[in-house]
């Protein structure tokens, strides 16, 4: 049995025709589930990698009292710290030494 619930979707001349009805229209209506197919992403790696590092018993402990201070998770507390010391050194070092940091950073 056809399911006649379901919207036509009409011809749209272009891309951005389509993207002016999609935002406001939607596309509930328009495609049912049975039109749904998983899309392989095959070559996706994460973007993140775990690294062990040691640090001093104190350091750790005044980081997570940082942390629990501002209401956040340690962990992501170091990753700001260090993202702010990396744009600082960046700033700091001269333009081919920068260009040589962000090129070893890409690969």
């Amino acid at each position: 049995m056809k399911r006649t619930d379901r919207k036509h979707k009409p011809r749209l001349k272009n891309e951005d025709h389509e993207c002016e009805f999609r935002s406001k229209c939607g596309s509930l209506g328009y495609v049912g589930p049975n039109k749904a197919a998983k899309a392989p992403f095959p070559n996706l790696r994460p973007s993140e990698r775990k690294i062990r590092i040691r640090l001093p018993l104190m350091m750790l402990e005044q980081i997570r009292r940082l942390a629990t201070k501002k209401d956040v998770p340690y962990q992501s507390l170091l990753k700001t710290f260090l993202a702010e010391r990396i744009e600082t050194e960046l700033e700091r070092s001269p333009k081919n030494a920068r260009s040589k940091i962000l090129r070893t950073k890409s690969r």
